[in-house]
């Protein structure tokens, strides 16, 4: 998933201060950026009590979010173990514990290690071969594709929302718990079971308008970086925030997948669906008809508002 807003505290951009071990709890919580990660608990959790309802197996899901966590933080240490250099010349990420020297890489490359091993053989074990498959993928996605790409072409956002769009399968996969008897070892019918298209379909395209609008308010300091980002030369945000409108539009149309295919009670569902989307999509309007960073934050802070609402009201609806 396309990186979270971090605000620096102090440290000078570029400078390389010698690398510690005094860290503490709150470079560790930056270090397997918690904020961003409990995203993947949320809609892993969402997922999963989607597809099992209220008779669910309780400590199915408790391992499914375990496993599901460690490898999510695993997989932001390793981002920021990738991107030490480019995060030392960001103001906006210059002071997360590896460029600020806190946190020494050898140290960071021992705990990421650990915790995307432990996430795995987790989910492995406890939970099924499908979700430990998908954390895998999910894994593999942001770490050898999104996160090389930033550096070579603006396609890394669609890369990086496709990783981001695993979790809620994660869930939906563990919801289905261990094969049973004459099944097959893998089950590829749970990953095009409609709920499961609609909850990846919200989640990557919600993540589009939500860091394009990021993307532009910060495109001078992605170019700092060396990211190639497709709002680095769009001063004037006509092709940022025409993109994040299409986008928005998208997901005003995804709203009609589940109820075409009876997964939620139509008269709970769809008028508070609609009418959040057209909320979500007027912001992204009016980013279109005057970008400026007044228009893009308002747009960032309507995703944020946007996805527990939504997520809320699709968990009321559902059968």
């Amino acid at each position: 998933m396309p990186e979270e807003i971090v605000q620096p505290e102090s440290p000078s951009v570029g400078s390389k201060p010698e690398v510690g071990s005094n860290f503490t709890l709150r470079d560790l919580l930056a270090l397997t950026k918690f904020r961003l990660s409990a995203l993947v608990i949320v809609t892993t959790l969402v997922a999963f009590w989607l597809r099992a309802g209220p008779q669910m197996d309780v400590w199915l899901l408790i391992h499914t979010i375990i496993g599901s966590t460690l490898a999510a933080f695993g997989s932001a240490v390793f981002n920021q173990l990738m991107e030490i250099g480019p995060d030392s010349r960001m103001k906006r990420t210059a002071d997360r514990p590896l460029p600020a020297g806190r946190i020494s890489p050898s140290a960071a490359f021992g705990i990421g290690w650990l915790l995307s091993a432990l996430g795995l053989i987790h989910l492995v074990h406890r939970v099924n071969a499908e979700a430990a498959a998908l954390t895998a993928m999910t894994l593999a996605t942001y770490l050898f594709i999104y996160t090389p790409l930033k550096r070579q072409s603006t396609l890394n956002t669609l890369v990086g929302a496709v990783s981001g769009a695993l979790p809620p399968l994660i869930g939906w996969a563990g919801a289905a718990g261990p094969e049973a008897a004459g099944d097959a070892y893998f089950r590829w019918s749970l990953l095009i079971e409609p709920g499961a298209i609609y909850l990846f379909a919200l989640l990557f395209l919600w993540q589009l308008p939500h860091f394009l609008a990021i993307n532009w308010m910060y495109r001078d300091e992605y170019v700092r970086g060396g990211f190639v980002m497709l709002a680095n030369d769009d001063e004037e945000g006509a092709r940022t925030s025409r993109h994040a409108l299409a986008w928005s539009i998208a997901m005003l149309a995804l709203m009609f997948q589940p109820v075409a295919y009876g997964l939620v009670n139509v008269w709970l569902f769809l008028p508070p669906a609609l009418l959040l989307n057209l909320w979500l999509c007027q912001r992204a309007l009016c980013f279109q008809k005057q970008p400026d960073r007044a228009t893009a934050r308002r747009l960032f802070f309507g995703t944020l508002i946007y996805l527990p609402v939504i997520l809320i009201v699709s968990v009321m609806a559902w059968k």
